[in-house]
């Protein structure tokens, strides 16, 4: 079916003609030049995942092409932040996939709104199980962005999967950090993570109980007044038109608020000592997470790991400011590492 696909796009872009996806919700700007399309793959879990490819203009199915795939942030969906930068990827000259991952947007999943470390990390492989069998794209030049949330996951998927030739991450959380130690380490105890098991446990017995799940309820709304900035920023972003989106947990209720059990006792990032790939990571000058990635930089290893900190940029800037966001460096070291 792709291959007829393929061929199909070649004879569009030879007419001139725009290919769009169907029902568009994407909250970026779209380029009419970038041809679009919906595709479907499966994880090793058997759960179906839905991502949007982007092909370069002037795309030739006769071509081997370098490919990317792309998810994140942590709780938003392919529309968003995902797409924009496999939308600039594919301006630069690369197949670029952003997947919605397990339990979310239009990802399969019977438990809907729930993170795994272990699913999703295997959620990147599964995408780079589809680019590396497609005609067009060279199975020898396959990379990943994890953005967010999804920055460790992109990580931890490029610790595991050889296939995986370079990888990026922006504005990135240590998911399983965050979840254990709260913001800013400052729930780093037993007694702290204790009291908070405790509580997902019982709400846990609640759920099971009721036969659903309770929301933990999203970005929060209306913010209070003493909100600190990083989630003045988050809702500027995802409670706005700016970037709001009704497949979006963070948007909308939010996780199911047991969830985040399951990072506590399986901490991602464990090898990333062991990644002999290229690595990029960028955050922003101002970020609230900046630590995160400044810690899990001093922890790789080899010559072929670069640490970018934008200046004056905050968390979000990194969503969709393109003044901030170094797209140029980020597909020049593609172009470098995917030769």
């Amino acid at each position: 079916m792709l291959k007829v696909l393929a061929a199909v796009m070649m004879i569009m872009c030879m007419a001139g003609t725009s290919f769009a996806l169907e029902n568009d919700s994407r909250v970026f700007t779209i380029y009419p030049d970038i041809r679009t399309e919906k595709v479907h793959f499966h994880n090793r879990y058997g759960i179906d995942l839905t991502g949007d490819m982007y092909l370069p203009k002037d795309f030739d199915a006769a071509k081997k092409y370098a490919a990317v795939a792309v998810c994140g942030p942590f709780g938003a969906v392919k529309e968003q932040v995902s797409g924009l930068y496999a939308q600039e990827m594919a301006k630069n000259g690369y197949v670029a996939v952003a997947f919605d991952p397990s339990f979310n947007g239009e990802s399969g999943g019977n438990v809907r709104n729930l993170p795994s470390p272990e699913i999703n990390t295997d959620d990147f492989s599964a995408a780079v199980d589809f680019l590396s069998t497609q005609d067009f794209v060279d199975p020898q030049r396959i990379g990943i962005i994890g953005i967010c949330g999804w920055g460790s996951m992109a990580l931890n998927a490029a610790a595991a999967d050889t296939r995986i030739k370079a990888t990026v991450t922006s504005t990135m959380y240590d998911m399983s950090r965050v979840s254990r130690n709260g913001y800013f380490d400052a729930d780093d105890s037993e007694e702290k993570r204790y009291q908070t098991k405790k509580a997902i446990n019982d709400q846990r017995t609640k759920d099971y109980k009721a036969g659903t799940y309770t929301r933990a309820g999203g970005v929060v709304d209306p913010l209070p007044e003493d909100a600190p900035q990083f989630v003045k920023d988050y809702h500027a972003y995802y409670k706005t038109p700016r970037g709001y989106h009704k497949n979006s947990v963070n948007s909308n209720e939010g996780w199911n608020l047991s969830a985040m059990i399951t990072m506590f006792n399986m901490p991602m990032l464990s090898f990333v000592e062991e990644i002999r790939t290229p690595v990029l990571m960028v955050h922003g000058e101002k970020a609230h997470s900046r630590y995160m990635s400044e810690d899990t930089f001093k922890r790789l290893k080899g010559d072929n790991k670069e640490l970018v900190i934008v200046p004056g940029a905050s968390h979000c800037d990194l969503y969709d400011n393109k003044d901030a966001i170094p797209f140029a460096k980020i597909a020049a070291f593609f172009g470098e590492n995917l030769k």
